[in-house]
């Protein structure tokens, strides 16, 4: 499930996407905050940031919440989190088996990684791991991956950027295998002392239908509405658990 990053990768990702042109993710922080107090006015006090990566997001949301807590497969991506969240209790486990053994107001799973837990029967799975962690009343927010109609096959990107005195190129091409996405994803970092260095990453993501959230979200005894945003293409799906 998703890619296991080294402590170095992990670091360059972290400083790669907070200055990636047109990603803010205190914005995207404070849009889902707003989206769980819409829905829980006046009780939303707890947050859960499931794949919660390096902690960007959590950054923001620690000043919205009285609690936060995170989740990430990744110890890499933990260890670069840490710091960052003092006092933040952040966890290592699998989405789709974690049990934290406790509820909260809301709980959260961005940037697409929902698309990396494999068939329809783990995005149910997931799904019922997520609402298990919420409170009656709880909400849930999902930033999906494309769907099969929305995707673009063999689509290429690219950005270079320089963050700290390191130069960091991010080069990817993704292409469709049924309902699967492969996202070869190649890395070059430079800096004075060590030069250039080249990591490659694949990355495999599943392009669920839009029904097959709807799906998980009422097998997970959610309500569910898509929602655009101003940040993101791909939109938020958010339920409240009955």
């Amino acid at each position: 499930m998703g890619t296991i990053y080294g402590s170095d990768t992990a670091s360059v990702y972290h400083d790669f996407y907070r200055e990636r042109n047109g990603k803010s993710y205190a914005a995207e922080a404070r849009h889902v905050a707003k989206l769980v107090r819409e829905r829980r006015p006046g009780t939303a006090a707890s947050l859960l940031d499931v794949a919660c990566g390096t902690g960007s997001h959590l950054e923001t949301l620690v000043e919205e919440f009285e609690r936060v807590e995170g989740l990430e497969l990744s110890q890499a991506m933990l260890d670069v989190a840490r710091p960052l969240l003092p006092g933040v209790p952040l966890h290592q486990g699998d989405m789709r088996d974690f049990d934290l053994g406790r509820r909260f107001d809301a709980v959260v799973c961005m940037h697409s990684s929902i698309g990396y837990v494999g068939d329809e029967s783990a995005l149910r799975r997931t799904l019922s791991r997520l609402a298990a962690h919420l409170e009656p009343g709880g909400v849930l927010v999902i930033e999906p991956w494309w769907s099969p109609d929305s995707f673009r096959d063999r689509h290429v990107a690219g950005d270079v950027l320089t963050v700290g005195g390191r130069t960091i190129s991010r080069v990817s091409h993704t292409v469709r295998t049924n309902d699967r996405t492969r996202m070869e994803v190649h890395w070059v970092v430079a800096d004075p002392e060590e030069g250039p260095r080249h990591t490659v990453e694949a990355h495999v993501l599943t392009l669920f239908e839009p029904e097959q959230y709807r799906a998980a979200f009422e097998a997970a005894g959610c309500t569910v509405e898509r929602l655009g945003t101003d940040w993101s293409r791909l939109g938020l799906y958010v339920g409240v658990r009955r």
